[in-house]
């Protein structure tokens, strides 16, 4: 699904709180005297005289082997032109960001305010020492050209101009499996590029190292044909030159089997595409608007294989395929170039992981069943987990077996493993909640709609199409806050649940609260009066199927909030207790807590039911659950009654859940420190790996311990996430922030979801 953006979200973007995307961060410790007379002076001094003996050492005491610049002049920034290095430094930051929440890879981005060749070429040869690579971007041809082969003549780092090669390699992948599928072979398709800038001339220098004919490639500006009687055409240019009698767009796609554009929209009529070999492959990429569109291309052909660079279309060609993984992998054997060698094996790489069973998370990200190699699948989605470890050890093998690699790679099972833990879980698990919350979004009751930051929410989750946000509270003000803060949240639903219009449904709450509660000390008139509250109209809202899950909490305390829900909702069938559970996102993924917010002191049943809660919540979020139930002591090390309690749940699991990876009693440490817990206990069930699922053993040590990770250790807490309800309630921590009240926003969709399911059997 494509989001529409407004320039008023994307100046926001980048100006809110610390303006622009990217910051650098210390990596050693900084707190003492002593560690900063280790960082500068004098400590400093000794990694400086080990490089002066050894210059390689540089890899070896600095950031340098995982330090990429990011290089522009600004001359040609995406369809925006020669708007000059300033400009484009938005976009040079982006680059950066990409590169490292996709490949762990550092970024200094460097604007050069100079657009002829020798002052750029100068100005990176200066710098160069500082970086591991060089990516260039954004540098108009046929400057480009030259600019790259000066550097890679001039420096001994990893050089790529993106703007060239990163579409050459996914379309180069695009056009392995298009012709896989269509039956032809490459070395006689005959090949049409209407465009012929960096990005053009590139990807068919890339198609022929692939296999395709130079005879049977034409190349097309805005000028027509590149033919012999060109007098116009640079040294790049003249490459491609045809000896075919043609002029024309229109001459020159007669009879061709692929096209690929790289100009502007419009320009292929659909007597053009009809006028194309059987089975015609075609890549219409400009942006935002194609050559022509997808729609009119399959309704004109029904055997066409299609790619845009859009991503509401299949077959999305996207530069971040391919330029975080082959730096990743040029960095990682420190890489003296990237040759053609390592574009290829990228290209192969990616065109042999669209033959794989696709994750369950990309279907749910893309909203499809299945997703198949085919027509319409045949390149990697950018959300594939997969990619880093397909491509980056493609990448390093190649530069290997071409003779580079200056530190070759020997354990290649154990090097996937380091570039999977380089990400973590934290990035997949946030894609994966939010794209199944798209999958079938719910209605969601704000019950402090009153608020800014809520409405802030809803309009984020209403445009990401994650929820239909349903607002509780005072219509007027509600609707003043939208027009003053220019929020889009136009058609949706308002509630006043003090106002006469909602007098009826008031009643009916009123009078089912009361039955439900009379034998508590409540009679009509609170029930009626309790009515008029946004925490008891809410949830009435969703006990009576008016709504599907609600949120509220930031504005009160968490028993004010929690108790309406638990007397009108209730427990799920079958189960004692509510409990909560939070998901904290660590640089080491996802870990989750519980119970961290209802159970004070549980027993042993209590505790079983809180741990198997929380089993089956992991689950929905695809994850494995490795279960620590924590202690003071360690398998019977010290005696009191928090171990004894602890050891007497664990026994229970061992013998009625056989199935779950559960163990204790422990310490954290241990629960977590796979090598300290291999070495003492060795027949612990979580000696294969470190526990993703803590259970505590009563609330204030849950409690304490998801806040102290959260402040100390500078993790994202999403929760509480409550456990046990029968609807999707869920309670806000006071102050929470947008970014949290949509999350959990999120969570709330995808737990009415799993109750729907649950109902549905």
């Amino acid at each position: 699904m494509k989001v529409p953006l407004s320039r008023k979200n994307a100046l926001a973007y980048h100006s809110e709180g610390r303006p622009g995307k990217i910051e650098v961060i210390p990596t050693k410790p900084y707190q003492s005297q002593y560690d900063l007379s280790l960082a500068y002076s004098p400590g400093v001094a000794e990694p400086c005289l080990e490089i002066k003996a050894n210059p390689e050492d540089v890899y070896k005491y600095t950031a340098k082997g995982n330090l990429v610049a990011v290089i522009s002049n600004g001359t040609a920034v995406l369809g925006l032109g020669d708007i000059g290095p300033e400009a484009g430094k938005p976009v040079m930051e982006g680059k950066g960001l990409l590169f490292k929440i996709y490949a762990d890879i550092d970024v200094f981005d460097i604007e050069i305010s100079d657009k002829t060749i020798e002052g750029v070429v100068n100005t990176v040869k200066a710098i160069a020492p500082t970086f591991g690579g060089i990516n260039l971007e954004d540098i108009k041809a046929p400057e480009c050209f030259e600019i790259e082969d000066q550097l890679k003549a001039a420096l001994d780092i990893p050089i790529m101009h993106d703007d060239q090669h990163g579409t050459a390699i996914i379309t180069s992948a695009g056009l392995l499996n298009a012709l896989q599928i269509n039956g032809k072979e490459i070395d006689k398709i005959k090949v049409v590029v209407n465009g012929a800038g960096a990005s053009a001339i590139s990807c068919s220098r890339l198609y022929l190292s692939l296999g395709v004919k130079p005879e049977n490639l034409v190349m097309v500006d805005s000028k027509g044909v590149l033919n012999k009687s060109r007098t116009d055409l640079n040294t790049a240019k003249q490459r491609f030159v045809t000896d075919r009698n043609i002029t024309t767009l229109a001459e020159a796609i007669k009879g061709a089997d692929m096209f690929l554009g790289l100009s502007v929209a419009g320009v292929v009529t659909p007597e053009m595409l009809l006028s194309m070999n059987d089975h015609p492959i075609v890549f219409a990429l400009a942006n935002p608007n194609p050559e022509i569109t997808y729609d009119l291309a399959v309704s004109t052909r029904s055997d066409i294989i299609m790619g845009t660079g859009r991503s509401d279309f299949p077959n999305q060609v996207n530069n971040v395929l391919g330029f975080p993984y082959i730096f990743r992998g040029a960095l990682d054997v420190r890489s003296t170039a990237i040759n053609e060698e390592m574009k290829l094996a990228a290209a192969h790489a990616l065109a042999d992981l669209a033959k794989q069973p696709v994750p369950e998370e990309v279907n749910i990200a893309y909203q499809v069943t299945n997703l198949k190699f085919g027509k319409d699948y045949i390149i990697p989605k950018p959300s594939d987990p997969r990619l880093i470890t397909h491509i980056a050890p493609a990448v390093a093998k190649a530069a290997m077996d071409t003779g580079i690699a200056r530190k070759p790679i020997h354990d290649w099972d154990a090097y996937r493993e380091e570039l999977s833990k380089r990400l973590g879980l934290t990035n997949p698990l946030i894609r994966q909640i939010k794209a199944r919350a798209m999958k079938n979004p719910k209605r969601v009751v704000f019950a402090e709609a009153e608020n800014y930051k809520i409405l802030k929410a809803a309009e984020i989750v209403l445009d990401d199409g994650v929820a239909i946000p349903i607002l509780l509270g005072n219509r007027e003000i509600i609707l003043d806050m939208i027009q003053s803060h220019e929020l889009e949240l136009d058609g949706v639903q308002i509630i006043d649940p003090k106002s006469s219009e909602e007098l009826e449904r008031r009643e009916i709450f009123a009078n089912q609260y009361y039955e439900k509660r009379k034998r508590r000390g409540v009679n009509i008139g609170a029930a009626r009066d309790m009515m008029t509250h946004r925490n008891y109209f809410g949830p009435s809202l969703v006990e009576n199927g008016y709504a599907d899950a609600m949120i509220s909490g930031l504005t009160s305390s968490y028993p004010v909030t929690i108790r309406p829900a638990l007397r009108i909702i209730g427990k799920k069938k079958g189960t004692n207790i509510v409990s909560g559970m939070y998901i904290m996102l660590t640089k080491k993924g996802p870990f989750f807590f519980a119970d961290t917010t209802i159970n004070m002191n549980p027993n042993v049943d209590q505790l079983v039911e809180i741990t198997l809660q929380t089993a089956a919540a992991v689950k929905r979020f695809n994850v494995e659950p490795r279960i620590a139930m924590l202690s003071y002591s360690n398998f019977g090390s010290v005696e009191g009654n928090i171990p004894v309690l602890v050891r007497t749940a664990v026994a229970r699991m061992h013998r009625e859940h056989p199935e779950l990876i559960v163990d204790g009693d422990m310490q954290a440490n241990f629960a977590l420190n796979n090598e300290i817990l291999r070495e003492n206990f060795p027949f612990s069930k979580l000696v294969d790996g470190p526990a993703n699922t803590l259970v505590f053993p009563y609330l204030t040590a849950g409690n304490i311990a998801y806040k102290l990770v959260q402040e100390m250790g500078n993790a994202e807490a999403i929760g509480p996430i409550l456990m046990g309800l029968n609807k999707s309630i869920h309670v806000l921590q006071m102050g929470s922030s947008v970014a949290e009240i949509v999350n959990m926003v999120t969570i709330a969709v995808i737990d009415a979801q799993c109750l729907e399911e649950d109902e549905q059997g």
